[in-house]
């Protein structure tokens, strides 16, 4: 079973009678079915069925469908569609060894890491992608989906502060995209930056609580490359019924490590209250979307 499933409303898939059932009913229900000619001189088709059982919640199922019309599933995923562009990096996007997925690599720097995750329209890639090219400079929409979580309460900052953090960041990123291009004097101002603020983080811990200090984070989480553990500011919070279990989900939208993007999880696996002015933390695995410009 895959692990996210609960995440759109099926905790109850515990057998792999239930999920050979569910992905049979994603097939013969999906209102989504994407296909395209794997060469032109194959008659084999890439085939994406997806089936929402919420607004923009739904599973996605993957696989090659033969000359014979026979259809061979590969893999399935459950998903939330993002709503809003988090970034307008050059992205880059490369198959998976496992199986007929497709992930993708960010370099934003305003996250300090790279954001990669599973690419959500592979069929609109390899439609768009005829040329064989591996970065694309296309808005990119990314989406989170968490097992458990819980809800933590806002730092308390000022007005003030909000903005000389906002301008901090803008600088930083200035700095970053410089230092990655050899200016020694970027690299040189990075690594005082880091040493400073590491001494003045352990100062405040000797008194404080880490979150109370730490407004966000981004940071990789374990060996699974698109896994990561996340404190993000909710911006916004929706209710949503999955139609097939009657089960819950909490989809927020949040800002995190100077990004915005949306997450979801069951309302059962979430530890704590969800309103806007608070903050998530928990583990994600991300989703995107690429705008190949269609």
């Amino acid at each position: 079973m895959h692990s996210y499933l609960k995440s759109v409303g099926f905790s109850q898939i515990n057998s792999k009678e239930d999920e050979e059932k569910l992905v049979n009913e994603i097939i013969r229900y999906a209102n989504k079915k994407s296909m395209i000619s794997l060469s032109p001189m194959s008659t084999t088709q890439y085939v994406e069925y997806s089936y929402d059982v919420a607004p923009y919640l739904g599973v996605t199922v993957r696989g090659q469908l033969d000359d014979q019309e026979v259809f061979h599933m590969d893999h399935y995923f459950p998903y939330l569609k993002p709503r809003v562009v988090t970034s307008t990096e050059e992205v880059f996007i490369g198959k998976k060894s496992d199986n007929d997925s497709y992930g993708g690599l960010c370099e934003d720097y305003r996250i300090g890491v790279s954001l990669i995750f599973h690419l959500q329209n592979a069929v609109d890639y390899l439609r768009f992608n005829r040329s064989g090219e591996e970065s694309f400079s296309c808005p990119t929409k990314i989406a989170a989906l968490a097992s458990e979580g819980r809800i933590l309460f806002p730092t308390l900052k000022t007005a003030d502060e909000v903005m000389t953090a906002n301008e901090e960041t803008k600088q930083y990123a200035k700095m970053v995209a410089a230092a990655r291009k050899g200016d020694q004097e970027a690299i040189d101002h990075l690594a005082i930056k880091e040493i400073d603020e590491y001494s003045a983080v352990n100062d405040r811990m000797k008194k404080e609580d880490v979150f109370s200090i730490v407004d966000t984070s981004f940071a990789p989480y374990g060996m699974e490359s698109e896994l990561y553990r996340i404190v993000g500011i909710i911006l916004s919070v929706e209710e949503r019924i999955n139609q097939k279990t009657s089960e819950m989900i909490y989809v927020m939208q949040l800002y995190c490590n100077h990004i915005v993007f949306d997450l979801c999880i069951n309302a059962k696996n979430l530890l704590g209250v969800p309103e806007k002015g608070r903050r998530f933390r928990g583990i994600v695995w991300l989703q995107g979307q690429i705008d190949f410009g269609r």
